[in-house]
């Protein structure tokens, strides 16, 4: 277990500088006395990257969310995902953290200077071990909540044949990032607004497509009349009927274990009935692939009708119907899900000043042995980011998303939701432990779709908002060989979000 660990912490400088940055933010001026409103960055880039061979440039879609750095001006570091929307490398993602250091030139103009590392592959993309690097730099023009500009940038894939010079277009839309820091949890507070990452509310999903007959994957071979997905919804209201969001899911059977999607979405939804059902229409577009399943490029759209039932003032309950389709590939469908909808927070607070929501986002490297299609069972090495957020002062439930970097798994990855418990031991130390389940696959790993996860960890606090965490458990798919000891180490970060509604 000693050199299990050993060879985790060198996956961790991929990712560090992820929970470095909200830390460094505390120094931000407070706004009140008790919420702290570092500048956020939501950074939208294209860019056509060359792959080995003679074929089509891929188009490139990078989103990234970055928090600046009080201590360092124009400093800001935060989560990024990249993916193929366009070319024949369809299911080509990439996620993981990026830094950027951002100086005005004259007037509006300035320049941004950054570096991307994380884990990726997919789509039969040669990406060797999968450790992803894109320094970049960008000429913007600020028009204050957004800035608009030209991208250079370079794409390298350790052990692998892509390294590609580019030049793509940036968007930047200009936020706050609003927290109440770690030392002042116990403190009731009226937040002032949306708090944490904006979001209204999240929505746990479970849906299936339903083919039509003869469609076949990429290598000809039948594709599967349903396909069961797994997923969460992050959304954000404007106004009293409109709302836009995050979606990611990903294939829960293992004939197409590898097909994931990570979309943008907006919709138009009002009450049917009075505090009891909601109706509305909502669309979706964004990148789509892996497990053999035809989107061309990887660009997904999908629309549907939906509606929500409340169970309670924080709880609800969805179910959609609609279409999806690959624009460039064969794959279409008719979908439909439900989900567990989930308020958060809201545009202002209403009710009296209330205890701070902790939420914990951490970044690290988990390793675990993974069966092979070549029949060999071999380490494998992923980032990690996870986040926490507590229905009480030890219950909490929790989200993961990772993705290979060593191992010759590159295009492995997996997104898991679960429960878990924490338990402080005196000032410094915590011991818990949690359940997850959800989906993986790529990579070449036998055992893609349905996953479990149990596991236990423990941690010490260097400060209230800083913790280091290890802990060991067992992954295992539900239909597959895949079913290993797995071991993490994560740099931990708490703080806290307004609970008033």
């Amino acid at each position: 277990m000693a050199s299990a660990f050993g060879r985790l912490a060198g996956g961790i400088p991929v990712v560090v500088a992820l929970v470095v940055a909200p830390r460094l933010a505390l120094a931000q001026d407070m706004a009140t006395p008790t919420v702290a409103v570092p500048s956020s960055h939501a950074r939208i880039g294209f860019e056509q990257i060359r792959f080995p061979g003679d074929g089509p440039r891929v188009g490139l879609v990078g989103t990234s969310y970055l928090i600046d750095v009080g201590a360092v001006s124009g400093l800001a570091l935060g989560p990024a995902v990249y993916g193929a929307i366009s070319g024949d490398h369809g299911g080509f993602f990439s996620l993981g953290g990026e830094v950027a250091w951002r100086h005005r030139l004259v007037g509006p103009v300035g320049v941004e200077l950054g570096l991307y590392a994380g884990g990726g592959g997919g789509g039969g993309a040669p990406t060797g071990s999968g450790l992803t690097l894109r320094p970049h730099a960008d000429l913007v023009w600020d028009f204050g909540a957004v800035a608009v500009g030209a991208s250079i940038s370079k794409l390298h894939f350790s052990g692998g044949q892509i390294d590609s010079n580019q030049i793509g277009l940036v968007v930047n839309i200009n936020s706050d990032f609003r927290f109440i820091p770690a030392e002042r949890l116990g403190e009731p507070t009226l937040g002032g607004g949306r708090a944490g990452l904006g979001f209204d509310r999240v929505q746990f999903v479970g849906g299936a497509y339903r083919t039509p007959e003869g469609q076949t994957l990429n290598d000809g071979t039948p594709l599967a009349r349903t396909i069961s997905t797994v997923g969460v919804r992050a959304e954000h209201s404007l106004g009293a009927n409109a709302f836009w969001g995050l979606e990611a899911n990903r294939a829960g059977r293992g004939d197409v274990g590898g097909y994931a999607e990570y979309l943008g979405t907006a919709g138009f939804e009002g009450e049917a009935i009075r505090v009891a059902l909601t109706v509305g229409v909502r669309a979706a577009v964004g990148m789509a692939g892996g497990g053999g399943v035809s989107t061309g490029g990887g660009l997904l759209v999908k629309g549907g009708v939906d509606g929500i039932v409340r169970l309670g003032n924080d709880v609800g309950l969805s179910l959609e119907g609609g279409i999806a389709r690959a624009p460039n590939g064969n794959f279409r469908a008719t979908q439909g899900s439900i989900g567990l909808v989930w308020a958060l927070d809201g545009p202002a607070n209403r009710g009296p000043a209330a205890r701070p929501a902790r939420t914990d986002f951490s970044a690290g490297a988990e390793r675990f042995d993974a069966p092979r299609n070549d029949g060999s069972e071999r380490a494998l090495s992923a980032v990690v980011l996870k986040l926490d957020r507590y229905l009480s002062p030890n219950f909490y439930v929790t989200g993961k998303v990772l993705s290979a970097t060593a191992g010759g798994a590159s295009g492995y990855t997996s997104a898991l939701v679960g429960a878990g418990w924490m338990q402080p031991i005196g000032s410094r130390l915590h011991v818990g432990a949690e359940f997850l389940a959800g989906a993986g696959g790529g990579g070449g790993v036998v055992g893609d779709g349905a996953l479990v996860e149990p596991r236990v960890f423990a941690g010490v606090q260097i400060t209230p908002t800083l913790g280091l965490r290890a802990g060991v458990g067992r992954i295992k798919a539900i239909d597959g060989k895949l079913n290993s000891n797995v071991f993490d180490l994560s740099i931990n970060l708490a703080y806290g979000v307004s609970s008033g509604h």
